[in-house]
């Protein structure tokens, strides 16, 4: 599975603005659902999703890095979105350090071990010093993309 297979370029964030995780997840949620078409899953639906996965524990995997998601039988695939934070906002991450990237996840109720191999791709992504590195110091969401897509193509063949 590739990074390609995840996001679009136009599921980049280059500079959200937010200053919690709420409000990060509300965001996130709009985004996506017009991302993927609000007649088919609303900003609400995805939102009380991500809250309900937070409430499990939080998605904050440390070094200003969330990966939040979940699954909505609505869907037909899985779709990615990447926002990158103007400035860390506190996510209850393990590291209980604030979170400035965020690659939200969200796939169909069916989709099984093709969710968990999507969520271990984008972790293995973004555990790579490098990459965050270079993702926290782009502007555009070109810039951003690339790095995501480019970083995920080479890192890919490890798996």
């Amino acid at each position: 599975m590739e990074i390609t297979d995840l996001i679009a370029l136009d599921a980049v964030v280059p500079a959200l603005r937010v200053s919690s995780k709420k409000q990060a997840l509300q965001e996130l949620a709009k985004r996506a659902s017009e991302l993927i078409g609000p007649d088919v899953v609303s900003d609400r639906e995805i939102f009380e999703v991500l809250l309900e996965r937070e409430r499990l524990g939080t998605t904050g995997v440390g070094s200003g890095i969330a990966i939040p998601h979940g699954k909505l039988d609505k869907l037909s695939g899985l779709h990615g979105l990447f926002a990158k934070l103007d400035r860390g906002v506190d996510f209850e991450a393990i590291d209980e350090q604030p979170v400035d990237l965020i690659f939200l996840l969200l796939a169909p109720e069916t989709a099984g071990a093709d969710h968990l191999k999507a969520l271990a791709r984008v972790s293995r992504l973004l555990r790579d010093k490098a990459t965050c590195e270079k993702l926290r110091g782009a502007a555009s969401d070109e810039a951003l993309y690339a790095i995501l897509t480019s970083a995920g193509a080479s890192s890919s063949h490890a798996a």
